[in-house]
């Protein structure tokens, strides 16, 4: 976490906490982000702080129970989200897509290594390594579950399923206009908020027509002035698995060589919803 936010969620966190004694984690990071842009925070570098606070503080609001890690305790890379219910044919199709690349891709990566001789075998086989599941579905089934994600936006997907940060937005470029109003995603006081954790792809109901899912960016490009948490884009299902190794196991960053092309309309979605807080 960026410093100066760090310490202002240590001197925040257990009022906050003790305020909101129902809710989890993020809901409460939120809360004490709420008041951080309300203090108008010092631009990136001007009195800013350099070093995190102390462990133990750090601890109060990064350790905290959260009800939604229930969901990711078990992913190293990505969720499926599903958030359009209208069709389940479709849905079942794209679902089979999906494990059927999954099942291939592993089918690969067994064959790749088979021939791999394995050293200090006797030292290694009482070491057992305790893998996550590089993409879990996400298909509530409840009422009230998909109450909660249906038609949802990317921005409140990143607000339950990651962990709230700021990092300083891109320099303005010259000949352009600074972003006005100014919006947290984007550019407020010289930052953006972003959100770390997993990958979320969004099923919703273009889905049904034409098997893509939305792929949902937790942090807007910092090359790229304008960019937005939240931006996303489409992916065909085919592409899922490919695309979530090569993000959680060799760090390809998706960011179009430096241009704009994230769906306008989703971006415009979140930064409508920015200063909304509900969680």
């Amino acid at each position: 976490m960026r410093p100066i936010l760090a310490h202002f969620m240590a001197n925040r966190y257990t009022q906050i906490k003790a305020e909101n004694p129902g809710k989890g984690r993020r809901y409460r990071k939120l809360c004490v982000l709420e008041a951080f842009w309300a203090s108008f925070p010092s631009e990136p570098g001007k009195n800013e702080h350099t070093k995190l606070p102390p462990e133990p503080a750090m601890n109060l609001f990064t350790e905290d129970d959260e009800p939604y890690d229930l969901f990711t305790s078990d992913v190293v890379g990505g969720i499926v989200l599903r958030t359009d219910y209208s069709d389940e044919d479709s849905w079942n199709v794209f679902l089979a897509k999906l494990n059927e690349e999954l099942s291939e891709g592993a089918q690969e990566n067994t064959s790749e290594h088979a021939n791999v001789e394995m050293e200090d075998e006797d030292e290694n086989s009482d070491e057992e390594e305790e893998e996550g599941k590089l993409i879990k579905v996400i298909n509530p089934s409840s009422p009230e579950e998909r109450a909660i994600f249906e038609n949802i936006s990317n921005l409140r997907a990143l607000r339950l399923f990651n962990d709230v940060d700021i990092q300083p937005a891109p320099l303005v470029p010259a000949g352009t206009k600074p972003i006005s109003p100014p919006n947290r995603l984007a550019d407020a006081f010289g930052w953006q908020e972003v959100y770390t954790g997993i990958t979320i792809w969004i099923y919703d109901a273009q889905s049904n027509s034409d098997r893509s899912a939305r792929l949902v960016s937790g942090s807007g490009d910092s090359e790229v002035y304008g960019t937005a948490a939240g931006d996303s884009w489409r992916a065909q299902v085919s592409h899922i698995p490919e695309l979530q190794l090569s993000m959680t196991f060799e760090n390809m960053k998706i960011n179009f060589g430096g241009l704009d092309r994230w769906d306008y309309s989703e971006r415009k979605r979140n930064l409508e919803e920015a200063n909304v807080f509900a969680v």
